[in-house]
């Protein structure tokens, strides 16, 4: 279970960093940035903090909304649209959303855990990555549990526009239904057109 363990190795306000939306073939990737105060939190549901995949849906809501509540919790949310995947590439546009998550604390950290294996170029305070850093630290965990939560509910509104292809349940990845419904429906604004299993459909019609 995550501890405050690597936050203790480092002085001032340490905010954890985590992405939810890598993988899918749709929608944005979303970044989430927490500064968690050890002094404040009820430590009755601290003790449900994880990794946002570990958890089902219904307990990730109940924690967001805890996180938002939460006294002396500071937290800030980033996206990178689809247009700037296809431009950019996923990766450097999961390092924009993590900067944009930052700056949108609405204060500068004095240092930030990152999850993965790199730190993204350009944030405004010093940093480190952490392998499975959503698994070791609250609050890469907390981020992670923002950044998830925020991104399932775009989803949601965007499987609401664009019925069909079951975003609000799969969330933009590739299953089944998602294949099925590209195929008989088409392509839309939202889709990875950069994404090598979108850009074969495209690449389809075109022949």
């Amino acid at each position: 279970m995550p501890d405050f363990s690597f936050e203790l190795e480092h002085s001032g306000r340490v905010c954890g960093v985590d992405e939810a939306g890598r993988g899918p073939w749709a929608g944005p990737v979303v970044a989430g940035a927490v500064i968690l105060n050890q002094t404040t939190l009820s430590l009755d549901w601290v003790a449900g903090l994880d990794d946002s995949k570990k958890l089902n849906a219904a307990k990730r809501e109940v924690l967001y909304q805890r996180l938002l509540a939460a006294p002396g919790v500071i937290w800030g949310v980033g996206s990178a649209s689809v247009e700037e995947i296809d431009e950019c590439n996923i990766l450097q546009a999961t390092f924009l959303a993590m900067r944009r998550a930052v700056v949108d604390l609405g204060t500068t950290p004095d240092f930030a855990l990152i999850d993965g294996n790199r730190v993204p170029p350009g944030l405004p305070c010093q940093a480190r990555a952490v392998v499975k850093g959503d698994s070791l630290s609250l609050s890469i965990a907390a981020a992670s549990i923002i950044a998830k939560v925020t991104r399932d509910h775009v989803m949601v509104e965007l499987d609401a526009e664009f019925p069909g292809y079951g975003w609000a349940n799969n969330a933009g990845y590739g299953t089944r239904q998602h294949q099925e419904a590209l195929l008989r429906l088409g392509v839309t604004a939202h889709h990875r057109k950069s994404f090598a299993p979108i850009r074969k459909i495209l690449s389809h019609g075109d022949s």
